[in-house]
């Protein structure tokens, strides 16, 4: 199945709003994958950090490609070594010009590769980090509904801040939850998967003005590209699933994520238009 095609302009524009090009860099192709999104209508990509300690590798990729941004932190999976208690170190290496977010942090009691007090106290520190530096929070959150909402909830009522639930595979509830408190909600590829019944239903009930999306790349690739290693071209047929459920064109759909990526990533900036290239 080919490729849904997206014109590149400034204004239909796909950004792929979370994925790990660091990861993608060690197959020795980055620099191709990156062409391909392009190609596909891809206008911007954030490439997020899972560890402090390789947060320089992920900042150089962001500088290398001016259509390519990041964010700084510890994935919960990552808590027990590298987790944070306080927000001090984040917010100092969130001023860099090309860091949108902080994260990706949250809770994963699905693997619980770090006992779930580390999570929980590292989450709770890169929200006030976020705060702090008026960047948006990035969560990942597995098999913890209730805790993550009641953490996000917790830290609200101690200040307003921005963020986004990425790669939402949970149920109605923490959806609610997140947009009740501002946040918006992140598809990647499993909206695809013939299984979702009750993610794509969940998701219907999302109002477009708080959807974006994301691959995860390389993980989770959408169909029909399952099974094999994901990059942020295929963030398209992403979008087409995700436009079939909310009713509208894929067009509508990428104009509308692409708008609220902008609006909450507001860091980074629109590229104006610019030849795909071969």
């Amino acid at each position: 199945m080919p490729i849904p095609e997206i014109v590149p302009n400034p204004v239909l524009m796909l950004v792929d709003s979370h994925c790990h090009l660091d990861y993608l860099e060690r197959d020795g192709d980055l620099d191709e994958v990156v062409a391909r999104a392009r190609r596909v209508g891809v206008g911007a990509l954030i490439t997020i950090c899972t560890k402090l300690s390789e947060f320089d590798r992920v900042r150089a990729i962001a500088e290398r490609f001016d259509d390519v941004y990041c964010s700084v932190g510890v994935h919960p999976h990552e808590a027990a070594g590298e987790g944070l208690s306080e927000p001090a170190r984040l917010v100092e290496l969130a001023a860099h010009a090309k860091v949108v977010g902080i994260g990706e942090t949250g809770l994963d009691y699905y693997y619980e590769h770090a006992p779930r007090a580390c999570q929980q106290e590292s989450f709770r520190a890169h929200i006030r980090a976020a705060r702090q530096a008026r960047l948006p929070v990035i969560v990942h959150t597995r098999d913890a509904d209730e805790d993550t909402i009641g953490i996000l909830r917790e830290a609200h009522a101690e200040g307003p801040f921005t963020g986004v639930i990425h790669c939402f595979t949970a149920g109605p509830e923490l959806a609610r939850a997140a947009l009740e408190l501002g946040l918006y909600i992140s598809v990647a590829g499993i909206v695809t998967f013939k299984k979702a019944e009750a993610l794509r239903a969940t998701l219907g009930e999302v109002p477009l003005e708080r959807l974006l999306v994301e691959t995860d790349a390389p993980y989770l690739a959408p169909v029909p590209k399952r099974g094999k290693r994901n990059e942020p071209a295929y963030v398209v047929h992403t979008a087409a699933a995700l436009a079939e459920v909310k009713g509208v064109s894929v067009q509508e759909l990428t104009r509308i994520t692409g708008d609220n990526a902008f609006h909450l990533f507001a860091r980074a900036r629109r590229p104006a238009h610019r030849d795909p290239g071969p």
